[in-house]
């Protein structure tokens, strides 16, 4: 499985490059990004998050001062930005509360604790808390989401109902745990299923056809 996996990754770099993902000026605004981008397109969140940026309330201060409909305003684009509004908020508080709005000193706590903690903060799940520990914070995690699922599910590496852990279990029991691979591991499947393994897949451009048998829908 090591094997397979390694030669997944290399076929893919290899194709496409690096992805240089997660886009982001500071890690704190890739953590908002992981909160915005829920149920909706990147494109949208970048328009949030030039919104924040435009008001210069894009720092944890600055959220943590704004009032919340204020927030809902900004972060309009976004889709669903009442409720954003509200996980943003409460991810905002829980790092005042506990971190004293540093983010280096949530950096500095051990990640298992600081995955319970980020997990137990409404609105953040495991795809986001994950998200924000390795996109935001450097931690050596593999983050797990819809196009993971669909690319690993479809060339009969885990089955569709896997769970959220068991894909991700898989994952870092079979690959060096670095964050740097993670990082771009994910970021390529994520280009794969935006452009060739999609709804409706592209099979005949994959370039893991070769590979793996890919599975019928």
């Amino acid at each position: 499985m090591k094997n397979l996996l390694m030669s997944i990754y290399r076929i893919l770099y290899r194709t496409y490059g690096p992805r240089h993902w997660w886009p982001g000026e500071t890690p704190f605004e890739v953590m908002v990004g992981a909160i915005l981008t829920q149920h909706t397109s990147w494109q949208n969140v970048e328009k949030a998050i030039q919104q924040l940026k435009e008001r210069r309330v894009l720092c944890p201060e600055g959220i943590y001062r704004l009032r919340r409909s204020s927030l809902a305003s900004l972060i309009r684009s976004s889709g669903y930005y009442r409720v954003k509004a509200l996980r943003l908020k409460a991810f905002v508080n829980f790092l005042f509360n506990r971190y004293e709005g540093d983010i280096a000193n949530l950096k500095r706590r051990p990640f298992q604790a600081l995955r319970a903690e980020l997990l137990a903060v409404n609105g953040i799940g495991p795809e986001t808390a994950d998200s924000i520990l390795l996109y935001g914070l450097k931690k050596p995690v593999f983050v797990v989401d819809a196009y993971t699922r669909r690319i690993l599910s479809r060339h009969g590496i885990v089955s569709e109902k896997a769970s959220y852990e068991e894909i991700q279990g898989l994952l870092t029991s079979h690959l060096p745990h670095d964050e740097r691979l993670f990082n771009e591991y994910h970021a390529l499947l994520v280009h794969l299923g935006k452009t060739v393994c999609k709804k409706i897949p592209e099979c005949g451009k994959c370039p893991l056809k070769k590979v793996t048998k890919v599975k019928s829908d």
